[in-house]
């Protein structure tokens, strides 16, 4: 599957976001090696721990079946009034990186943006020090 239809099933997965607060909406299309997606969805709670963000969202939804090898992770976010087409590259939180590194290698893939506007990032570039067995 290539990175922009990745970052369509992200762009899918945003539009189910529950955001009332914060009123940003990010969307995770995670790409299993044996090709499965898992999509995520940002879901926020009005206590703010218990929200969760859309790429753990889409991982915990792949461990819960079973699944630990990933590929890559497209993610999109912004704004709920922003059309998609505006949309700016979100980055996956220090919480996320952190899960990433628990069940991805150094060189998982981690597309962020939109599809005419894609960047590419490996899991070591945005998390190089990462805490780990």
């Amino acid at each position: 599957m290539s990175p922009s239809q990745l970052l369509q099933k992200a762009l899918e997965a945003r539009r189910r976001a529950y955001a009332p607060y914060s009123h940003y909406k990010v969307g995770a299309c995670l790409l299993c090696e044996d090709g499965e997606l898992f999509l995520g969805c940002n879901i926020e709670n009005a206590a703010f721990g218990p929200s969760v963000c859309a790429e753990r969202t889409a991982i915990f939804k792949a461990v819960s079946e079973g699944k630990r090898k990933f590929g890559a992770i497209a993610i999109v976010g912004g704004p709920e009034d922003r059309p998609e087409q505006e949309l700016e590259a979100a980055y996956p939180c220090g919480v996320c990186r952190q899960v990433m590194a628990e069940f991805c290698s150094p060189d998982f893939r981690i597309f962020c943006g939109r599809p005419d506007a894609l960047q590419c990032y490996t899991l070591s570039e945005l998390l190089p020090k990462s805490f780990g067995l």
